[in-house]
């Protein structure tokens, strides 16, 4: 897998110190950064062989660059408007402090508004220390007030234009304007027609009252950033990939096929013991998937105003199917849902869940349309603890178990792919010595190698001889040595108590593959 990830954090600093450049009116920087943007999106694509991902960049540069091209329509409209202006007298001069040009006084242009007329010969004999007021005629002063309004009319509509442009920027809305000019008046005026088309407007979940409020607490919850994990930054757990691509992929590719019988699955149960994946496998979904992604936890979802916590699960499940296709993630859902009917139950947390089961119950309806697919995606480390009800509504309910010995020794090659590694280092063997590790164990005891041969340069030393220390020295490669003394340091964090309680409970209550 290639690694593009200097590029991506690249283009994302070009294009937002391009958009920054062209609300603080630099034109001809934000010209610089579009185009430099633009150039390091072609080079990504072509290095990109996935086609889902190739497709995606490739809409990303078609929306940069009509941004680049509504640029250049609104550089090329001011200096046509600075063009037109720059006979204008500036402001603060009088038209009388102005020096008269001979020609002018020979033969003025009566059409022309900006044209002073030739000055009224004056007898100077009759006049006297009183003021003399001017020979004025009508024509004239309509002529001046005509100049006044075109000048302020100019002013106006430079204005306009960027302000529309730069409201444009910030709202981050597709352009509707045209990319095939072939000259300047062309230009012009298709610009002019893209400015009086209004744009459409984005999608918004709308609702009244108190319930904006809690609507907007959970529009904070929708991912809005990619997380940038990959099913390639997972490794083995092959069978949970699969599942999860035919619960949400499938259903957006052939939504012919998934309907009646075969309607989508509405909720997905993932069991296993803490640091094997499930909420990187749930990140992957919203990175891979493509769909609006809701992530929330028990605290968004509660509150110490009575009835507020089940209109919160209202308005998410309402949103969700708003949103269409849309998958809600709700991590340690246990804690948010446990067994009914203990002792030690509130009342409140009663309704939040039979708020929940109901809302469950009421996306099947709605999967019924093509396209408007809602489904729960739920992850848990006790499994034994959820209501029954909701065990059956989450249909799918898999086992995410402690990595393989492929797995462990994939999870290590991830792990150290920015690492130099020594020739002599057998990942193999050391996958062996990683029985019963979780994949979060894996993580902490590669970190540790990696950091062996720092710890070892520095002992001993104070803080400014440290800091003297050129970075070739501490960046060495890791040894099967140091393998062996971050083993020593990091034991396995799941007991083998713990994994026979999830075989019993995936043997009565598990939905395999």
């Amino acid at each position: 897998m290639t690694n593009t990830g200097g590029s991506v954090k690249e283009i994302c600093d070009n294009v937002a110190l391009a958009r920054e450049m062209t609300v603080l009116s630099n034109y001809e920087n934000a010209v610089v950064f579009y185009q430099g943007s633009l150039q390091l999106i072609a080079k990504l694509i072509s290095q990109i062989s996935d086609p889902i991902r190739k497709d995606k960049w490739q809409q990303m540069q078609m929306k940069i660059n009509n941004e680049y091209i509504e640029l250049k329509e609104l550089k090329f409209v001011l200096d046509t408007i600075k063009t037109e202006c720059s006979g204008e007298v500036p402001i603060g001069v009088r038209k009388r402090d102005v020096p008269l040009d001979s020609s002018l006084l020979d033969s003025p242009d009566t059409n022309d508004p900006d044209v002073w007329p030739a000055p009224t010969p004056v007898d100077h004999g009759s006049l006297s220390r009183s003021k003399v007021k001017p020979n004025i005629r009508k024509s004239e002063v309509k002529k001046g007030q005509t100049s006044a309004r075109a000048s302020s009319s100019t002013t106006s509509r430079k204005s306009e234009v960027v302000k529309s442009f730069i409201k444009s920027k910030k709202d981050d809305r597709p352009s509707s304007s045209k990319s095939d000019k072939n000259n300047a008046e062309n230009e012009s005026e298709s610009t002019g027609k893209s400015e009086s088309k209004e744009e459409p407007e984005e999608k918004k979940f709308e609702c009244n009252g108190m319930e904006r409020e809690l609507a907007d607490v959970l529009e904070r919850d929708i991912v809005q950033k990619n997380p940038n994990i990959h099913w390639d930054d997972i490794a083995d757990l092959h069978e949970a990939k699969r599942l999860l691509e035919e619960a949400v992929v499938l259903p957006m590719l052939m939504p012919e096929f998934f309907t009646g019988i075969r309607r989508p699955w509405k909720g997905v149960l993932m069991v296993g013991p803490p640091g094997t994946g499930k909420t990187m496998l749930a990140k992957a979904v919203a990175t891979e998937c493509g769909t609006t992604f809701f992530n929330v936890s028990s605290s968004t979802l509660t509150s110490k105003y009575r009835g507020e916590s089940e209109k919160m699960v209202r308005l998410l499940f309402e949103m969700a199917r708003f949103y269409a296709p849309s998958t809600i993630f709700i991590d340690e859902i246990d804690s948010l849902c446990s067994r009914r009917g203990s002792e030690s139950e509130h009342e409140a947390s009663r309704r939040v869940k039979s708020e929940l089961l109901v809302q469950m119950d009421g996306i099947t309806a709605n999967n019924a349309e093509p396209g408007k697919i809602v489904m729960v995606l739920a992850a848990t480390n006790f499994p034994w603890d959820i209501d029954e009800a909701l065990r059956r509504r989450l249909e799918k309910r898999i086992y995410i178990p402690l990595p393989t010995l492929q797995g462990r020794e994939a999870l290590l090659k991830i792990n150290l792919r920015e690492v130099k590694l020594d020739p002599d280092v057998n990942l193999k063997s050391i996958a062996r010595k990683l029985e019963g590790y979780s994949g979060a164990d894996v993580t902490n005891v590669c970190r540790d190698a990696s950091m062996m041969s720092m710890r070892r340069k520095i002992m001993g030393l104070r803080p400014d001889q440290i800091k003297q220390l050129p970075k070739e020295e501490l960046d060495l490669p890791v040894t099967t040595k140091d393998f062996e003394e971050a083993i020593l340091k990091n034991n396995k964090s799941v007991s083998k108590e713990d994994l026979e309680k999830y075989e019993k409970w995936m043997n009565e209550f598990g939905s395999y593959c």
